[in-house]
């Protein structure tokens, strides 16, 4: 089982909420952390995911998940409801790069991805479920590249895809439809002539 998954398993399941998508990440600025307090919990890898409630009306949130070295399970640590979201910074809006920021009413981040790809699916998850859930106050999406806007993201992508299929169904139907109806008329027609048929030799 991959990271991702276990992290929907053992964080979000137990409270019935599903995991729309996560992305791994590190910061770009690190946080000056006091003298005193430098007897943490060692290194850990950071997620940054996304999930919504099960129960309606459904509720979207952003949660900071963390993996301690040496430990095969998750922490769940900052959570923000989406509506706290104020702005999603891409960085850089003319090249795949792995930088992003993440403004809260209460919270800013600067993150870096693993790879450029990972950000720019997490961006099409958000930006489609901002789009969805939210109805009031929508985040600002700035510097961000067209296709995580949905220019050709892979959520259109797909809608188009489903889309063409129910066309393409569509017209099979319809064609059929003219074949059955051609068929019809056929059998009328010999219908027609057995009956011209049967009433001359009746006759004769």
């Amino acid at each position: 089982m991959n990271a991702k998954s276990a992290i929907s398993k053992e964080i979000f399941a137990p409270h019935d909420e599903r995991m729309l998508g996560a992305v791994q990440v590190k910061r770009r600025t690190k946080k000056k952390i006091p003298f005193l307090a430098t007897g943490g919990q060692g290194e850990y890898l950071t997620y940054i995911c996304l999930s919504v409630t099960n129960k309606k009306p459904p509720q979207a949130s952003i949660t900071k998940v963390k993996q301690f070295e040496g430990s095969t399970s998750f922490v769940r640590r900052t959570q923000w409801m989406l509506e706290q979201l104020r702005q999603v910074n891409g960085i850089d809006p003319n090249r795949d790069s792995p930088e992003f920021d993440l403004l809260f009413e209460n919270a800013f981040d600067q993150w870096v991805a693993n790879t450029a790809s990972e950000k720019c699916t997490f961006f099409q998850v958000l930006h489609h479920t901002c789009q969805r859930y939210l109805t009031d106050k929508k985040p600002e999406f700035i510097n961000c590249q067209s296709k995580i806007m949905g220019g050709n993201s892979i959520l259109h992508s797909a809608a188009d895809s489903v889309t063409s299929a129910v066309q393409k169904a569509s017209q099979a139907l319809n064609e059929r439809g003219e074949r059955l109806g051609r068929a019809e008329e056929k059998t009328e027609e010999l219908k027609n002539s057995a009956q011209q048929f049967a009433e001359t030799a009746h006759k004769v």
